[in-house]
């Protein structure tokens, strides 16, 4: 498995009705795509932090560069205050109750 962890800070002005919001953009939809876990910041209710699952490297980097997720990005990206932190990397590790 292959995925990211991305820090993104959303406008206050978006803030109401953020979740389907992200359903109205796609968020989890993406080919190959294994789930999303999305965390809204105790600390600062702007702060999310996205972690993307895909079922390998190469699904995940042919997701990164279709035109899908280019309408996807920026849709979410108008949503937020400057560009989204990307974390990249294998999962080595999950465990699901």
């Amino acid at each position: 498995m292959y995925g990211t962890v991305a820090r993104m800070v959303v406008k206050e002005s978006e803030l109401p009705g953020i979740e389907e919001k992200f359903r109205q953009i796609g968020v989890g939809t993406a080919r190959g795509q294994l789930g999303v876990y999305v965390y809204q910041m105790d600390r600062d209710s702007r702060e999310f932090f996205f972690a993307v699952m895909f079922e390998s490297e190469e699904a995940y980097r042919s997701n990164a560069t279709s035109p899908e997720q280019g309408q996807r990005f920026a849709q979410l990206a108008a949503m937020l205050e400057g560009e989204p932190e990307w974390n990249d990397g294998h999962i080595i590790f999950s465990l699901t109750a």
